[in-house]
């Protein structure tokens, strides 16, 4: 009754069912009306619309299967599925591999993975780090995880594992096993340096190679089968594997079907046959050869068989099989191929023969090393041996072609289980095995059109396997039961055992086949009569085809069954060959392989591949084969009942391990990625038993919740009177009440179990009454929405009726306001009107009166002004008038002056003449004067071209040619006399008469060339005036020109230093980035350095314990530290030596190759890290010397430019001085000529010449404003430099040049006129002596050429002058600069002897008592000055009297000083006598025997010493050499890092010891710091290997050697680090010791230290991020718990022991607080802040994107809500600014792509633009992830997602999913300076260091 309700419940409209259809296998369908019961049939719906009557069956009236839920629909376990049946679990599989293309799921303990013909990036390291130390039901379903839980499982339960890989060719069997090897390789790793994981991975390619081939289902498919066994050691790490291979396919050897290949190694050799090394293997394409070419598919799509080659060599290499080996094996599988060429024709009926020089059959004699004729012989022969007599027998062409394929089968085989043999060989290791992981990639059922043998064996083993596993799924099932105390009934299920019964039982199908193959004359339809004759009729599986009488029927598991046809099947079971044939290749004597392949065939190896153990491997109990004994019949075992044994020993293998099942589904015939075919993936299903375990399950409870996650789920069935504190009796009232049949479920201890479709109905009452709620919800919501909408609407109503009527009574009150209002404005409207018209017109008519008045006036003015200007006028006229008048009077009394005194001169020449004429000696002269006169000319002109020293030339001209003109007058004076004397002589009148006729008409010649020269005087006047004004305009264009060219430099420099900065910016950035990487890859390679340390000191550790009792053993140094040796000195290469000396005395007698390969490693990981320190530095000296350079370059350039601007003022100066020089000369100059009347005062060349000199006057006052301007120009330009030096950016400089050019207009303006003056097109050649003197002469010259062609020439050679005075000042400036630098080096030399032996004296003298000191120090200074006395004495005898002087003056000031501390010891003694009394008088318990004074003086009192010491105290700790130890030990070793940072300052033993090393610098004790640094380097290394799991530990000595770090860069002496100091820090800075190498030490340090700390606060947070971030409900009762399958997950309900949020929270806290108190740097905890976040978004989002239940909407609002919780953290610890919150933008995007709509392409186009910190790959898998926990939400479609993907498809970022969780970020050190004065440090008495004395 119970079960009809609830049926009657369930089949109701619109509940969805599957029916059969034959093409889709199920088809679901919705009922359109409800089913009653007694319904004949059932009234459906189609998804497609199509409706349908489904009619029951009469008989059984059974119903058709429900539908899951479709929040159930993509479960990770097919267990989970409320409905277990065939439709259900087709489906799920379809829905996980089409829609969200998921490979792989769970069926209970079953892994479930269909092919996807396609690579996926989900098996890179990442995943593999992923799932490594995960619960199998934690993550999404993997093959990673079912290693993981057989890696757990045999480390947990001490069990051997085995792991069964099975399914169709092609459905991806050997990748399975391959990945799952590989997985075993990266987490577990070896023991040694064989890298043993890598050669079990090598040995893939080789098995895919000689053992898998392309067959028309798969193109890598696996050939034969194999069991991998890899060992562990007791650390669980892999020691060796072995291999074992069942059933090798030798068929395919010498035939393939179409579209079949061979085995890969053929074709790769084919392809590889042009290299030079195969040469002789005469191989050619495969086309060419007879075994390769009959599939005539000779190449796969995307295979590179050449390629595929070299990894197979590659591989055997690796493996240890040596070139010479390879060659040998690829020889053999030459031959073959040859062999298979050989052609054999038929003689006659019953004998065949071989063509002779067959070249096929030559080459394969050549390369296995046999005769030609022996081959042929056996090919076509054999013998035949009787009792009597052996004869030999012709074979007929088709028996001979057999045997020929059969010694090619036979030889591939042999070459096989070499292989396999050699490869174990190499696998297995002397350690001892302690446990394994077996690996079983076997063949799936099989079924072909034609079946013969093989497949025969291989669907027989499937049998065997499908009985293993039958019973392990029945044998959990019932231990489940057991274990929650259910009550136990019989499962009825399957069992296969009569089917193996008939197979291998006595007279079965293979006991016959023996049994006939033992016959003389057995055959194949022989064998088939005894199968019918023994099992027809007695087995009901065993059938017999109706049309076939040579074949037979098995019905195997699963319905399955399979027609065999008996052809063949004894050939292939006797496996024979021809022994004649086997003895020639035996006999071979040049190819050593071929006869070791056949050597010892009875010992050899079988045909199964097994290899017998060696080593230390342990081995299982398993029953010894009784044919073993028998070694000389082994070889007559056939194939079948090896097979049957090998088989046997493989099920006793698996049966005493813990088996894990992996089923590999083909999901089409047709290779293509992700399409589903639901006819091929049913028939799967049912071979390989995943229908039979759901049918067990299904059979018993397969849904099983836990008491807390039932109650969590369907708590909403509940009421609240139901609700008790026992959640277990809560669960069982309400069940009883929701499910009135009790059989449907069951109460365990700790679950409830129930039947299949309980919760699929219990899924639809929680929907139901959720449904029932949120329609509860909907109509309140809307009634408050509704009634809130009347309200308001009411409310406005009212409003507007308010508003309405006062806005009515404001509308009347404005109007009545408007008329009265109205009134008034006309009224006073009207009067203004008529007062602005009697305005205007009295404006006009005063308007018009003005304006005539004005007119009038105007007139008036106008003629006065007039006449005025007439008067003017005629006043001027008249007086131009009379001024012309007087000046024309002027000229013409000059001219008549002129002409008169010419007349006059005429008349004296003529007589002149006439007397010179008459007298002789008066023209020789005459004729001398010319003579002389001509010579002068000439010299004028000589010196005139020489323009360097025309000034000079000019002024001897002028002086020489004045002394002339004196002799001239005393001539001319003594020639009057003589003219005087010849006035006597009368004789000679009429001789001097014709000569003055001739000089008349000389006068007249002479007058036209005056007039000629005049003319060409006034033209050349008029060219220059119009040359002067071409040059002016010229001027003026240049002058636009500069102003332009200034414009566009003040443009292009601005440009430039924009571009400059941004070039800096842009530089700097990538220095920056390419900085953090290199910062990286040295912080990784320092993390690799430490690790390869502790392995190397763990490996030192073994053997010296290993070798403790050996006598005469040395131990070496537990400090020791490979750092040591790359800074430390000469002498702890001593000790390495030794240390090493004692390391070869413990490994005496063990293995060192070990230790030799780890020595060689390290010393290579020293010299990169070495080699990336220096690059780092290298990098860092370049960013510094390109800002450098940059500030140097603009310095230069800013010091060229005053230079060049002290050059021009040094012109101008120049010029100046040559202008006055050039002033004065000229001046003496026209003072001689005024003797002569020429350049008299008054006359027009004097007035000329005055006028340019007046203009040289003002000349030189322009240039001496501009050297005053220039002047004020370089003093503002130095103090703009002096400004400028202290700033680094080069931008700077650019932008103060280009102000410089902007306040210096006048000084361009200069520059540009004198480039200009300068220029080529402007020079002109200086004018000569004779040009110039006639220019002085005549009437009018031109004197402003005189001075700018001077002074073109001053300039230039004031510039050349200036340049040789700098060239000389600067030449001795620097040699003056050498000379001082080398007396300072000499002095600074002397300076530092002088200081180092102060210091050693003071050292001394501290340890003096106080009277001692004073003696001493003045002994010491006693002998100072008498060593330099007699020094000078030495030198100078008058210096030393000098020095003798000095020194008896300081000896009295010294006496002086000691007499001055003498009385101040007394007084100080006098207050002591008075503070003991006081003390005494205040002294409780002091009564009697009081103190005399004298001995309070002698008795140290303390309160009083103590202060008074202190002050002097200089911030140093001293310590003896031999007290070294005990400071590192008790400062170090021994201190408890908690009581420190409570009670004491932070950084306490970093002071401490900084303190001790400045002692040691301070004595300058170099062994004494390097010991120092060396031990307290050594010691945390130490410590922190003793305790690097404590994070206090880690954080305290972090803090410490940073602070340690931080004291030797702030009292080191750079400048960089004593800017921040107080000038007592500066006191207290080292002296002696440069100590930044041991910095770099010292910060490696750190780097280590700030990993460590870093990963240990990984190993804290990691099982606390996943459990509290994504697991808990931090929000309660937002996410509903689904149900779970038989992989159950963690709960996210809060039990004893689950981590939260809110534990995160406190161990950041934690972590904060400690770091806090230990006195971290700030930017340290950031930093280390920033990483914590980091792995906590890396971790959380990589577990969101492996596991398919998290990806919810309910979830993405939990992930927010906990990030904005540890946002709130950040923010109340004040770090928001440390770039934490940016580390989990991927989390905070993933979240919030949970959140959002997804089913428009708006909402694809806000995805995409809101995730930008995922990747693609991260999108798509969370889409594709995405599971509703409710029925109200909705998946995402296929369609959204490729829209997605088109949209992202440009994005340039990395393919890989997952964040790497191991990335930290390059830790910095930024300087951090201490306040803390050295001086006021205490040290505590806890720290137990009495020993230090405070100096």
């Amino acid at each position: 009754m119970n079960m009809n309700r609830e049926l009657e419940y369930m089949f109701v409209q619109c509940a969805r069912v599957w029916i059969p259809d034959a093409e889709e296998v199920w088809k679901s369908a919705e009922l359109t009306k409800d089913f009653k019961n007694g319904d004949a049939s059932l009234q459906l719906m189609l998804e497609d619309g199509t409706s349908i009557e489904h009619k029951l069956d009469p008989k059984t009236k059974n119903l058709p299967y429900l539908r899951n839920p479709d929040i159930l629909v993509g479960e990770n376990d097919l267990t989970a599925l409320s409905y277990l049946h065939e439709p259900a679990v087709l489906h799920n599989l379809k829905v996980r591999f089409i829609d969200s293309k998921l490979i792989y799921t769970y069926c209970g303990i079953v892994l479930v993975a269909i092919n996807p013909y396609e690579t996926l990036g989900i098996y890179g390291t990442d995943i593999i780090n992923a799932y490594s130390g995960q619960n199998m039901g934690d993550m999404d379903p993997h093959i990673f995880a079912v290693a993981e839980e057989a890696y757990k499982q045999m480390a947990r339960d001490e069990r051997n594992q085995s792991i069964i890989v099975s399914g169709e060719s092609g459905a991806g069997k050997t990748v399975s096993a391959k990945y799952a090897m590989r997985y075993f390789a990266t987490v577990s790793g070896s023991t040694s340096e064989a890298n043993v994981e890598q050669k079990v991975l090598a040995s893939n390619p080789i098995m895919e190679a000689i053992g898998n081939a392309k067959t028309t289902r798969n193109d890598n498919s696996s050939r034969f089968g194999k069991y991998i066994e890899i060992g562990f050691d007791t650390r669980y790490r892999i020691i060796g594997a072995n291999m074992r291979t069942y059933l090798l396919e030798k068929s395919r050897v010498v035939f393939q079907a179409d579209e079949e290949r061979n085995y890969h190694i053929f074709y790769q050799l084919c392809a590889s046959s042009h290299l030079p090394e195969f040469k002789t293997l005469k191989l050619s394409s495969a086309n060419d050869f007879l075994y390769t070419r009959q599939g005539r598919s000779p190449v796969i799509q995307g295979v590179d068989d050449t390629k595929e080659l070299s990894t197979t060599r590659n591989a055997f290499t690796l493996l240890g099989i040596n070139e010479s080996y390879q060659m040998g094996l690829f020889q053999v599988l030459a031959a073959i191929l040859h062999l298979g060429n050989v052609e054999i024709k038929d003689k006659d009926s019953d004998s065949s023969l071989i063509p002779p020089n067959n070249r096929h059959l030559t080459a394969f004699c050549e390369l296995v090393g046999v005769t030609y004729q022996d081959m042929t012989q056996w090919l076509c022969h054999r013998k035949l041996k009787t009792a009597t007599e052996t004869y030999v027998k012709t074979l007929p062409c088709l028996q001979a072609t057999n045997a020929r394929d059969a010694l090619a089968k036979h030889i591939y085989a042999k070459l096989f289980n070499w292989i396999v043999e050699h490869v174990n060989k190499a696998l297995i290791t002397n350690i001892k095995q302690h446990s394994f992981i077996g690996v079983l990639d076997i063949y799936g059922f099989e079924t072909f059109e034609i079946n013969s043998f093989e497949q025969f064996c291989i669907n027989y083993a499937n049998e065997k396997l499908q009985q293993q596993f039958n019973m392990h799924v029945f044998k959990l099932e019932q231990e489940e039961y057991m274990k929650e105390q259910i009550p136990w009934t019989l499962i009825d299920f399957y069992d296969n055992q009569p089917c193996i019964n008939l197979i291998e039982a006595k007279m079965g199908i293979l006991d016959l086949l023996d049994e006939e193959c033992k016959m003389p004359k057995g055959s194949d339809d022989s064998w088939a009569q005894k199968l019918y004759n023994t099992h027809l009729k007695t087995c009901s599986l065993f059938e017999k085809p109706r049309m076939s009488n040579r074949a037979f029927i098995i019905q195997h598991f699963a319905d399955k069954q399979v027609e065999y046809q008996c052809e063949g099947f004894l050939e292939k079971n006797k496996d024979t060959v021809n022994e004649d044939q086997i003895n020639v290749l035996k006999a071979s004597k040049k190819f050593d392989l071929l006869v070791e392949l056949f050597q010892d065939e009875e010992k050899a190896t079988s045909p199964t591949g097994q290899v017998p153990g060696t080593g230390g491997r342990t081995r299982l109990s398993i029953k010894p084969d009784k044919g073993r004994d028998k070694s000389s019949k082994e070889h007559k075992k056939t194939v079948g009942c090896q097979f049957r044994n090998s088989l046997q020993m493989l099920m006793d293998t698996l049966n005493a391990t813990t088996p894990h099942y992996v089923r590999c589904i083909k999901p089409n015939d047709f290779k293509l990625a992700f399409s589903f075919d639901p006819k091929r993936a049913v028939q799967q299903l049912r071979a390989c038993g995943v229908l039979e375990t759901i049918r067990i399950s299904a059979a018993g409870f397969p849904s099983r919740w836990t008491y807390q996650e039932f109650f969590s789920r369907y708590r909403v069935l509940m009421k609240q009177k139901d609700v008790l504190s026992d959640k277990k009796l809560t669960c069982r009232n309400v069940l009883e009440k929701l499910v009135e049949d009790q059989d449907k479920y069951q109460f365990g201890k700790t679950k409830i179990f129930f039947r299949a479709g309980q919760v699929a109905y219990l899924e639809k009452l929680r929907a139901d009454k959720l449904r029932v709620a949120c329609i509860r919800i909907q109509k309140t919501i809307r009634c408050w929405l509704a009634r809130k909408k009347y309200l308001r609407k009411r409310s406005a109503a009212i409003t507007i009726q308010r508003f309405t009527r006062g806005y009515q009574a404001r509308c009347l009150a404005k109007f009545m306001r408007r008329t009265q209002a109205a009134t008034i404005i006309q009224k006073y409207q009207r009067m203004y009107m008529e007062r602005k018209r009697y305005k205007q017109k009295q404006a006009a008519a005063l308007v018009m009166q003005t304006i005539l008045r004005a007119y009038m006036a105007r007139q008036k003015y106008q003629g006065l002004v007039r006449e005025h200007n007439a008067v003017i006028i005629q006043k001027r006229v008249r007086g131009w008038l009379a001024r012309c008048w007087y000046k024309r009077c002027l000229v013409s009394l000059v001219y008549l002056q002129c002409c008169f005194r010419r007349m006059k001169a005429r008349r004296e020449l003529k007589k002149l003449k006439i007397e010179a004429r008459s007298v002789e000696h008066f023209k020789k002269l005459n004729k001398g004067m010319e003579n002389k006169i001509m010579q002068l000319q000439r010299r004028i002109d000589e010196q005139s071209k020489d323009n360097r020293s025309i000034n000079e030339k000019l002024v001897s001209l002028e002086t020489s040619s004045t002394a002339e003109r004196e002799r001239m007058r005393g001539e001319l004076s003594r020639l009057r006399g003589v003219e005087e004397d010849a006035k006597n002589k009368g004789n000679q009148v009429t001789s001097l008469l014709e000569q003055l006729e001739k000089l008349r008409k000389e006068l007249s010649s002479t007058q036209k060339e005056k007039k000629t020269i005049e003319d060409w005087a006034q033209t050349y006047r008029d060219e220059m005036e119009k040359m002067v004004s071409e040059l002016k305009d010229q001027n003026c264009s240049l002058k636009k020109e500069k102003d332009d060219l200034n414009r566009l430099i003040q443009e292009q420099s601005q440009q430039m230093t924009e571009k400059m900065a941004r070039a800096i910016v842009e530089k700097t950035q990538q220095l920056e980035t390419d900085l953090n990487e290199e910062r990286s890859r040295y912080q990784n390679l320092l993390t690799e350095h430490r690790r390869l340390e502790e392995k190397y000191d763990d490996l030192k550790e073994a053997m010296v314990s290993s070798n403790v009792s050996k006598p005469g053993h040395r131990r070496t140094d537990s400090t020791h530290s490979s750092n040591e040796s790359e800074y430390t000195y000469n002498s702890e290469y001593a000790e390495l030596e030794e240390g090493s000396r004692a390391a070869e005395d413990v490994t005496r007698g063990m293995d060192t190759s070990l230790t030799l390969k780890l020595q060689k490693r390290l010393t290579e990981l020293e010299q990169e890290k070495q080699s990336l320190r220096n690059e780092l530095e290298n990098r860092e000296d370049q960013f510094q010397r390109a800002r450098a350079r940059d500030d140097v370059e603009f310095k230069k350039a800013r010091g060229a430019e005053l230079e060049y601007e002290s050059l021009k003022r040094q012109e101008l100066e120049s010029e100046n001085k040559k202008l006055k020089h050039d002033l004065v000369e000229i001046r003496r100059s026209l003072l001689g000529n005024a003797a002569t009347g020429a350049g008299a005062p008054g006359s027009p060349a004097y007035k000329v010449v005055l006028e340019q000199l007046n203009a040289s006057c003002e000349e030189l006052e322009v240039r001496k404003e501009e050297v005053l301007i220039l002047r004020s120009q370089l003093v503002s330009q130095k103090e703009a430099m002096h400004h400028k030096e202290t700033m680094t950016e080069p931008s700077a400089y650019v932008e103060d040049v280009s102000k410089l050019k902007d306040a210096g207009e006048l000084k361009q303006a200069y520059i540009g006129l004198k480039d200009t003056n300068r220029s080529p097109r402007f020079m002109r050649k200086p004018l000569e002596v004779s040009d110039l003197l006639s220019r002085l002469r005549s009437a009018a010259p031109d004197f402003h050429k005189l001075n700018e062609d001077g002074e073109l020439w001053l300039v230039n050679q004031g510039l050349k002058e200036t340049i040789r005075l700098l060239e000389h000042q600067l030449q001795t400036q620097r040699r003056g600069y050498d000379s001082e630098v080398e007396s300072l080096r000499g002095e600074l030399q002397n300076v530092k002897e002088e200081n180092n032996r102060q210091q050693q004296l003071l050292a001394q003298n501290l340890q003096l008592p106080p009277e001692a000191r004073i003696e001493a120090s003045l002994q010491h200074e006693i002998t100072r000055l008498t060593n330099e006395n007699l020094e000078l004495l030495a030198e100078d005898p008058t210096a030393s009297r000098e020095a003798r002087v000095i020194i008896l003056r300081r000896m009295v000031d010294l006496m002086e000083q000691l007499e001055k501390q003498d009385r101040t010891i007394r007084k100080l003694k006098k207050q002591l006598k008075v503070y003991s009394k006081r003390i005494g008088e205040m002294g409780a318990g002091q009564t009697e025997g009081q103190t005399s004074p004298g001995q309070m003086v002698d008795e140290p009192i303390h309160p009083v010493n103590i202060p008074r010491r202190e002050k002097d105290f200089q911030g140093m700790l001293e310590y003896k050499k031999e007290d070294e130890l005990k400071l590192v030990k008790n400062l170090i070793l021994e201190l408890k890092p908690r009581g420190v940072a409570v009670n004491l300052i932070p950084g306490l033993p970093a002071y401490i010891l900084f303190m001790c090393l400045r002692h040691a610098d301070y004595v300058n004790d170099d062994q004494k710091v390097r010991t120092l640094l060396t031990s307290t380097i050594n010691s945390i290394k130490k410590i922190l290997k003793k305790r690097g799991d404590d994070f206090e530990t880690v954080s305290f000595w972090l803090s410490n050697t940073c602070r340690f770090l931080h004291c030797l860069k702030q009292y080191s002496g750079d400048e960089a680090f004593i800017k921040h100091n107080t000038q007592r820090q500066n006191e207290h800075i080292l002296s002696n010791f440069d100590l930044a190498e041991y910095r770099q030490v010292i910060s490696d340090l750190a780097i280590q230290i700030y990993q460590q700390l870093i990963k240990c606060m990984e190993n804290i947070l990691q099982p606390m991020i996943v459990s509290g971030m994504l697991e808990h409900e931090t929000i309660q009762g937002v996410s509903g718990v689904k149900p779970t399958g038989l992989r159950k997950r963690t709960s996210s309900i809060v039990d004893e022991g689950t981590y939260t949020l809110d534990s995160i929270l406190r161990q950041l806290s934690a972590f904060h607080s400690t770091m806090c108190q230990h006195g971290t740097d700030p930017e340290l905890i950031k930093q280390v802040v920033k990483q914590q976040f980091y792995i906590i978004g890396a971790v959380t989002l990589n577990n969101l994107l492996l596991r398919k239940d998290m990806c919810s909407w309910s979830k993405g609002m939990q992930i927010r809500y906990n990030v904005s919780q540890l946002e709130e953290w950040l923010r109340d610890k004040g770090l928001m600014t440390c770039g934490a919150k940016e580390t989990l933008e991927p989390l905070i995007q993933a979240a919030q792509l949970l959140q959002v709509k997804k089913k428009t392409d708006e909402d694809a186009e806000a995805i995409c633009s809101m995730c930008l910190a995922l990747t693609t790959a991260q999108i798509v898998k969370v889409l594709n992830l995405y599971t509703p926990v409710n029925e109200f939400e909705e998946r995402v479609s296929v369609a959204f997602i490729r829209t997605i993907q088109t949209r992202l498809r440009d994005r340039c970022e990395s393919p890989q999913l997952l964040m790497d969780t191991k990335m930290i970020y390059p830790v910095t050190f930024p300087f951090n300076p201490s306040s803390l004065a050295l001086e006021t440090i205490q040290i505590p008495s806890s720290l137990n260091l009495s020993f230090l004395t405070r100096v």
